[in-house]
């Protein structure tokens, strides 16, 4: 045993790129050991040799290979998504159109209570937003004109008091 050690031993070699010769692996870190010997040096050592995968040797996955690699070369390609995601958007799908559903029946069934309460709903949000838009447009008036404005309601103030009394 102890032959075989000493006939047989590994040497680590460093990589370096050769682009950047500063650039190099340590010999710690080798990419592939390379063995010392030469191939009909060690008998006694056990060769490795690629192990047959059950799988792909199995007759039935050899015709489904045969059969994908057909149906790909026609462009008869299977459906892309699986099983699962399909039926998660089908049951999407049935949501929305049952959550639609609903909707329209209650829409329907509204009483006149709940109708005359959304129009009153409508007509405030109405008023607020021509307030905003009205209070918008003073801020961006110039101050003469604000002035002007001022001046005419005060005017037409004194104007009303002096024909009251």
């Amino acid at each position: 045993m102890g032959e075989i050690l000493t006939q047989c031993s590994f040497n680590f070699s460093v990589v370096s790129d050769p682009c950047d010769p500063g650039l190099s692996l340590s010999p710690g870190r080798s990419v592939m050991a390379e063995p010392d010997y030469l191939e009909g040096d060690c008998d006694e050592l056990i060769k490795p040799k690629k192990l047959n995968n059950p799988v792909k040797s199995s007759r039935n996955h050899q015709d489904l290979h045969r059969e994908l690699l057909m149906n790909q070369k026609r462009g008869l390609a299977p459906q892309n998504k699986p099983e699962l995601q399909k039926v998660m958007e089908k049951r999407k799908r049935e949501q929305v159109l049952k959550a639609q559903k609903e909707e329209q029946e209650a829409h329907k069934k509204r009483s006149d209570l709940e109708i005359e309460l959304m129009k009153r709903q409508q007509k405030l949000e109405q008023l607020e937003l021509d307030q905003q838009k009205n209070e918008e447009e003073q801020e961006n008036t110039p101050e003469f004109v604000k002035m002007k404005s001022n001046l005419r309601r005060t005017k037409q103030e004194s104007d009303g008091e002096e024909r009251t009394t």
